[in-house]
């Protein structure tokens, strides 16, 4: 039989790594600054490994509407710009033999209403996330309610739970907040 500390730990976990998925979500999101994490997906062909470009280069923003990459090896140049343009990041690479420029152009009306509804997207996948793991702690507790556990402390546990997706809900919403009036802003 679970006790309700241990149900707590796994649902107030589960809670905590969606947060934290939307977070890096939400960090992946051009928002008309020049950022590092815009690279985090893009994975380059580093002989035979998919390899981060983080892994192959060094990615530094020498200002707020460019990009810099400059990789350890002049032979990742060519494949470097190529896992760029196949990443659909919506950014051209271009290069000067040394290193990679990523040029950040001025987001559109059309292009922030796009982010502000897949940044939205972002947050009712983890809102989900957090209503599956109060549904399965609920019924974990009915469960170790019916194995013995009393009525009181089930439904005491249950109260938790609730309690729960609720601060973490509003940890979403802020999250949310916050990106929204960064591209807006911008």
């Amino acid at each position: 039989m679970a006790d309700t500390k241990t149900i707590m730990t796994d649902v107030e976990g589960r809670m905590q790594r969606a947060i934290d998925h939307l977070d890096e979500e939400l960090n992946n999101v051009r928002a008309g600054k020049a950022s590092p994490n815009v690279l985090n997906g893009v994975m380059v062909d580093y002989y035979g490994s998919m390899t981060p470009v983080s892994g192959v280069a060094s990615v530094t923003v020498p200002d707020a509407k460019t990009i810099l990459i400059q990789p350890w090896d002049k032979k990742m140049i060519k494949p470097i710009e190529k896992a760029i343009i196949d990443s659909n990041i919506g950014l051209t690479p271009s290069n000067n033999g040394e290193q990679i420029l990523l040029s950040i152009p001025p987001l559109t009306e059309e292009r922030r209403k796009g982010l502000v509804k897949q940044i939205r997207q972002e947050a009712e996948t983890a809102r989900v996330s957090l209503r599956n793991a109060r549904r399965d702690a609920v019924e974990a507790f009915k469960k170790a309610q019916k194995e013995g556990m009393p009525e009181d402390e089930s439904k005491d546990g249950e109260t938790q739970v609730q309690k729960s997706l609720e601060k973490f809900s509003k940890l979403i919403d802020a999250a949310l907040d916050r990106k929204e009036k960064e591209i807006m802003k911008v």
